[in-house]
């Protein structure tokens, strides 16, 4: 077979594989239904018996030495070459992790936590987080926020050991580094720009990390030093408590986030109404919690699965999945299956970070949120600087992710609770709880349901500096207009993954990834006006 039949016929196989995943995937979220999600193991086994095949595997290799092939016969060969890499297991391995993961799924999808005796979600816990003044109500709450990780704990660890024995049959030493060489990620250089990155924001971090502290103190009488996880406002210190008494959330009532998400697209000539209507944003019983973006097959009409509510931790959500909704509408259609997709998980982040960032904007609320200007200009001072925080916060929290998790594939057996607070301590600078011998890391689903996925966050926000910068400097000073919304469009989305992620990066702005534009924009001290 010449290999233009053979891609195509690769093609319209793959994508019949991927809508049987992604329609069952979206049912189990959206009904919480062990019907569904029985389906989506049996679509996750066929989609990976289809890419363990040996003989197909080989032809592949082979078509690869060709010399003649155009380059996009060559991408596409790469891109199904990652995608078989880490499934050349034995099929019965294979389908062991995946009933582990079914497992897990249910589980993450049903739990409810229990606070004072009664059932509570995760937006309960939050709200409570933000609002409460309650100190023993608000360690009640990030107590229960912990709940699900001694249910999941020792599922997780067997599945990560599962994940590293199916690694090791295909000669690798763990499965966190299969995954880099999948995703086309090289292992070192990734964490040595990590750990260029926490030199370069260690200092401008501790100022910031001491500001907040010192404001949590004051708001809740006690000294810096008795302040512990429960104090701040998100479960795991991933995002910045309020810094002014201004509550978006009091603009945010009668399905204004929906218009407002759309209207912030819009301004830049993207249109996200028909995204809108076709999601599932409010949350139900058995519903999954969290939020996602998800393909659909990669027809061009993508969806989303939010639980929001009125509050800016969720505004800044619909943003982020909204934006990862624009870049895979507007891929360019008569792509073939395996190139109508992101060029990288971390170039679809980096345009969902770069929208999620904007409800700390002071100019993004001024035009989209439309606050009454005498009520908002007193604060405006104050959330001086809010983005800056903001970033440098979840940086903070990014690198920590990543490096737990490499430990967990490289060090399974270590005392992992311990761990996990002393980097939090190294890193984020937290007080640890008084006993650390809870599996609270496990209480985060990425680190079971999105394995080695965290570094495309943290490359994501590296990327969508460069793009900010690159765009505010050669495009329009306006980011809301259509001038910037047609570059991203034409040079970012449309291309799709015709080249690989880094040479997208330099077609689109002239230079493959640099991080010294994250750098200048947040970790040299200044006010973000």
């Amino acid at each position: 077979m010449d290999v233009g039949s053979f891609l195509q016929r690769e093609n319209e196989n793959l994508q019949e594989l991927s809508i049987k995943i992604d329609q069952a995937g979206w049912m189990v979220t959206s009904t919480g239904e062990g019907s569904w999600n029985d389906a989506l193991e049996v679509a996750q086994n066929e989609w990976k018996r289809y890419l363990s095949d040996t003989d197909r595997f080989a032809l592949i290799t082979k078509h690869l030495e060709n010399k003649q092939l155009t380059s996009l016969q060559k991408r596409q060969l790469t891109e199904l070459r990652h995608l078989m890499l880490n499934q050349q297991l034995d099929p019965k391995l294979a389908e062991h992790s995946t009933r582990m993961t079914k497992e897990l799924v249910d589980i993450f999808n049903s739990y409810r936590p229990t606070l004072k005796n009664q059932h509570v979600s995760n937006n309960d816990i939050r709200t409570i987080l933000e609002t409460s003044l309650d100190p023993n109500e608000r360690k009640q709450a990030w107590l229960a926020s912990k709940q699900i990780g001694k249910q999941v704990c020792d599922r997780s660890l067997r599945l990560i050991q599962q994940r590293n024995d199916e690694a090791r049959t295909l000669g690798y030493d763990n499965y966190y580094q299969m995954q880099y060489s999948a995703q086309n990620l090289d292992l070192d250089v990734v964490f040595a720009l990590i750990d260029e990155l926490l030199v370069q924001s260690e200092e401008p971090y501790r100022l910031v990390k001491q500001q907040i502290d010192e404001e949590l103190a004051q708001k809740f009488r006690i000294t810096v030093s008795q302040l512990r996880p429960w104090h701040y406002s998100d479960p795991f210190f991933q995002s910045t408590p309020a810094i002014s008494e201004w509550n978006m959330a009091d603009y945010l009532q009668n399905d204004r986030m929906e218009a407002i998400t759309a209207e912030t697209f819009q301004r830049m000539g993207l249109d996200i109404k028909d995204v809108i209507a076709r999601s599932d944003l409010y949350p139900r019983d058995k519903k999954y919690p969290y939020g996602y973006c998800t393909a659909m097959g990669r027809t061009g009409e993508p969806r989303i699965m939010t639980s929001i509510n009125p509050s800016e931790f969720w505004m800044s959500v619909m943003l982020h999945e909204f934006g990862h909704a624009a870049y895979e509408k507007n891929i360019d259609a008569a792509l073939p299956f395996l190139l109508r997709k992101p060029a990288h998980t971390l170039t679809t982040e980096a345009i969902a970070m770069l929208f999620g960032r904007m409800t700390k904007e002071e100019e993004w609320i001024t035009r989209f949120i439309k606050p009454e200007p005498t009520a908002f200009s007193s604060h405006a001072s104050a959330r001086c600087g809010t983005l800056q925080r903001e970033m440098l916060v979840s940086m903070r929290w990014y690198i920590t992710f990543v490096k737990f998790e490499r430990e967990l594939y490289e060090r399974p057996h270590t005392n992992v609770n311990e761990r996990w607070w002393q980097l939090v301590a190294e890193i984020q600078h937290l007080h640890a709880p008084e006993d650390t011998r809870h599996p609270d890391w496990a209480a985060k689903m990425h680190f079971t349901l999105a394995p080695v996925s965290y570094q495309s966050y943290l490359l994501g926000e590296l990327t969508a500096s460069q793009l900010h910068h690159f765009m505010m400097t050669n495009i329009s000073h306006d980011l809301f207009s259509l001038e910037a919304g047609t570059f991203v469009k034409e040079q970012f989305f449309f291309p799709g993954a015709t080249w690989t992620w880094n040479d997208l990066l330099k077609h689109a702005t002239g230079e493959p990834l640099n991080p010294k534009y994250f750098v200048q924009q947040f970790v040299s001290s200044h006010c973000n006006r």
